[in-house]
C-alpha cells in the first residue's frame, strides 16, 4: 500500500467526495438488510392467516421505499466515489505527462513509446479501479458481510455456522484465481504494448516499408504479434471460464446445506417460514461480500503494481534542469563563448577542447564531415544535451546559471530532424508563440519562403498536415520549422542543417529573407551547402570533434585544407544537381511540345 503514498495529496483534495460516497455506500448496505426482514414478516403473516389487504399493501410500500432509498443512495455513492476516482485519475495522468516533459532526451531514447502509452492508459486505469472499486469491495466485505452474518445469527446461530462453512472457500478461490488472472493479464498487457508499438512503427514508417516492398514481411510480423495477443487473451479466458462455474458451485453448496437443515428446522417449527425465506435471502447476499474480498485483494494488488510502475517513472530525475545557482536573467543579448568544450558519449569523445567566441550579431557557419560533432554542438548550446560546467557562456554568464526557460525562449533552434504536429499549418508555425497575430504568422511564413506553398493548399493556413507533417514534402516541413523559429524572434538563431531538403534556388531565397531578419541577431548555421558560406562573417570547420580551421570563405579556400576539400566536393555535387534539374525541365518541355 506504500505505493499509493504518491496519491496522498490527491486523496486529501477529494476527501469530502470520498467521505460522502462512503456514507452513501454504508446506507445502501444497511437498507439492503431490511428488505428480507420485511419479507419475513409478510410471509409469517400470510402463513398464520393474520394478513389483511391493507397490511399486505403496507409491506409492499415498505419494500418500495427501501428500494427507492437503495437506488437513490447507490447513485450518490457511485457519483461521489467513482467521481473522486476519476478526478484522481485525471490528476495522475496530468502529473505523469508533466513529469515526462521534464525528462531528458536520454530517457526517451531508452523508453519505448508503446510502454509509455501503456503506463499512461492501462496502469492509470488499474490505479483508478483500485481507488474506486477496491474501496467499494473492502467496505462491502466488512459492512455488508458482518451485518449479514449478524442478521443470520439473529435468526438461528447453528444454521448460520453450517451455512457459512463453504463461504471462506469462495474467498480463497477468488483470491487464487484473481492472482492467476492478474499474472496472465500482466503478460497480456505486455503483448498488447508490443502489438501497439509494432502498429505505430509500421504506420510511422509506411513510406520506407513501401519503398523496400516489405508490406508482406510487416504483415507477417503483425500477424504473429496479433496471434500471440489472441493466445494470451484465450489463456485469460480459460481461467475466467473455470472461475465462475466453481464460484456458482460453492454458492449453491451453501444453498443446499441451508435448504436441508433450514427446511428441517422450519418443519419442526424451530424457525418460521418467514425466517427461512429471510435466511435464504441473507445467504444470497453473503455470497457477494465473500467474492468481494477476493476481488478487493486482486484489484488493490493490481493497482499497487501499476502504481509502483508509475512511481518508477516519477522517480526518474531529469538530467537537465535549473541548477541551484541559477540567477535572474531577463533575456540574452547574443554573446556566446565556448571554453575548452569537451563532450563524450558512449566509448569516446565527440567534441574535443573547442574554444570559440561569438559576438552579438555575428553570423557563424559551421561545416564539417558527417560525424564531426556539429549536431551535438548545437544540442549542447540549447542544453538538450548537458555540457560540462564552465564550458559554455552566454553574455559572460555560465550556461547552468541561466534559467532553462529563458535560454530556450531566446534561442530559435531548428534541429536537423524536423518535428511537426498533427494540426493545422497555422498552429504548427505559432507553436512557440500562441499569442501571435495572423499578420505575424504570415510574415514568418514569407521569410521562410513557405507562404506561397501554403496559399496553394486547399485550406491555406487551416490545412491539416497529418502526423509529423506527412502531407508536406521534406523541404516544406523544414520551411515550416524555420517559420516557427522566426516567429519567436529570438536574439540567437541556430539552424542545424535545416535547408538540406530544399532546392538550391529556394535556399537562396530563404537565405535572403533570413539575412534581413537576422540583422543584429547572433546566428549559427550548420550546413553542407555552398550558398550560406559566402554570407557568413566567420566559418568554423569541425573535424573529428575539433576546430581545425576558422576564418572567412576566401581565406579558408586559399589554405587548401579541410574546408577547401569540402567546398570543392560540394561544388561538384551542386553542379551535378543543377544539370540534373535542367535535364528534368528539358524532358518536361519535350513531353509538353509533343502533345501540343
Amino acid at each position: 500500500m506504500n505505493a499509493f503514498n504518491t496519491l496522498k495529496n490527491d486523496f486529501k483534495e477529494n476527501r469530502w467526495w470520498i467521505l460522502i460516497g462512503l456514507i452513501a455506500l454504508l446506507i445502501v448496505d444497511v437498507l439492503q438488510l431490511f428488505i428480507p426482514r420485511v419479507v419475513k414478516y409478510a410471509i409469517d403473516d400470510l402463513t398464520s392467516g393474520a394478513i389483511t389487504p391493507y397490511r399486505l399493501f403496507l409491506y409492499g410500500v415498505e419494500v418500495l421505499i427501501l428500494a427507492l432509498g437503495i437506488g437513490g443512495f447507490r447513485y450518490v455513492w457511485r457519483y461521489f466515489l467513482l467521481g473522486a476516482a476519476r478526478r484522481v485519475e485525471k490528476a495522475l495522468r496530468d502529473r505523469l505527462f508533466q513529469h515526462l516533459q521534464t525528462l531528458s532526451i536520454a530517457y526517451f531514447s531508452k523508453a519505448r513509446v508503446g510502454d509509455l502509452m501503456a503506463h499512461a492508459t492501462n496502469d492509470i486505469e488499474a490505479v483508478r479501479m483500485s481507488i474506486s472499486l477496491g474501496v467499494v469491495f473492502v467496505v462491502d466485505t466488512i459492512i455488508l458481510g458482518v451485518l449479514t452474518i449478524f442478521f443470520m445469527i439473529y435468526i438461528h446461530p447453528v444454521l448460520t455456522f453450517y451455512a457459512v462453512l463453504p463461504m471462506p472457500l469462495i474467498t480463497v478461490m477468488t483470491l487464487f484465481f484473481s492472482r492467476v488472472i492478474h499474472q496472465r493479464f500482466e503478460v497480456l498487457q505486455k503483448a498488447f504494448a508490443s502489438l501497439t508499438e509494432r502498429v505505430r512503427e509500421s504506420i510511422a514508417g509506411i513510406r520506407v516499408i513501401k519503398a523496400y516492398v516489405q508490406e508482406k514481411s510487416e504483415e507477417e510480423k503483425l500477424s504473429w504479434l496479433s496471434q500471440d495477443y489472441i493466445n494470451k487473451n484465450i489463456a485469460v479466458t480459460k481461467v475466467w471460464g473455470m472461475f465462475f462455474p466453481l464460484l456458482l458451485f460453492l454458492s449453491n453448496l451453501s444453498m443446499v446445506i441451508v435448504l436441508y437443515l433450514g427446511g428441517r428446522l422450519t418443519i419442526f417449527q424451530s424457525i418460521t417460514t418467514g425466517d427461512f425465506v429471510a435466511f435464504m435471502s441473507y445467504l444470497g447476499m453473503l455470497a457477494w461480500p465473500m467474492m468481494a474480498l477476493g476481488w478487493a485483494i486482486n484489484v488493490i494488488q493490481r493497482g499497487s503494481a501499476s502504481m509502483r510502475r508509475l512511481n518508477r517513472i516519477f522517480e526518474e530525475a531529469p538530467e537537465i534542469s535549473d541548477a541551484p545557482e541559477v540567477i535572474s536573467v531577463r533575456s540574452l543579448n547574443g554573446g556566446i563563448e565556448l571554453r575548452g568544450l569537451t563532450f563524450s558519449a558512449g566509448n569516446g569523445a565527440i567534441l574535443r577542447g573547442i574554444d570559440l567566441t561569438v559576438g552579438p550579431g555575428e553570423k557563424i557557419v559551421i561545416v564539417g564531415r558527417t560525424g564531426s560533432g556539429k549536431t551535438v554542438l548545437c544540442d549542447l548550446l540549447v542544453r538538450i544535451l548537458e555540457p560540462p560546467q564552465g564550458t559554455i557562456l552566454y553574455d559572460g554568464i555560465e550556461i547552468h546559471r541561466i534559467p532553462l526557460k529563458i535560454l530556450r525562449r531566446d534561442i530559435g533552434y531548428v534541429p536537423q530532424e524536423t518535428t511537426l504536429f498533427s494540426d493545422t499549418i497555422r498552429e504548427n508555425i505559432a507553436f512557440g508563440r500562441l499569442d501571435a497575430t495572423e499578420r505575424e504568422i504570415e510574415e514568418a511564413a514569407r521569410i521562410a519562403q513557405i507562404y506561397d506553398d501554403i496559399m496553394n493548399l486547399p485550406e491555406g493556413m487551416n490545412t491539416m498536415i497529418g502526423e509529423k507533417g506527412v502531407t508536406l514534402s521534406g523541404g516544406q516541413r523544414q520551411r515550416v520549422a524555420i517559420a516557427r523559429a522566426v516567429l519567436m524572434n529570438p536574439p540567437i538563431f541556430i539552424l542545424d542543417d535545416s535547408l538540406s531538403s530544399v532546392d538550391i534556388q529556394t535556399e537562396e531565397r530563404i537565405l535572403e529573407g533570413l539575412e534581413r531578419f537576422l540583422h543584429g541577431k547572433t546566428s549559427i548555421l550548420v550546413t553542407h551547402r555552398i550558398a550560406p558560406l559566402r554570407r557568413a562573417d566567420r566559418i568554423v570547420v569541425l573535424d573529428e570533434g575539433k576546430v581545425v580551421e576558422m576564418g572567412d570563405h576566401a581565406t579558408l579556400l586559399s589554405k587548401g585544407g579541410v574546408y577547401a576539400e569540402l567546398y570543392r566536393q560540394r561544388e561538384l555535387e551542386e553542379e551535378l544537381e543543377r544539370e540534373e534539374r535542367v535535364e528534368i525541365l528539358n524532358s518536361k518541355h519535350k513531353i509538353r511540345d509533343k502533345f501540343e
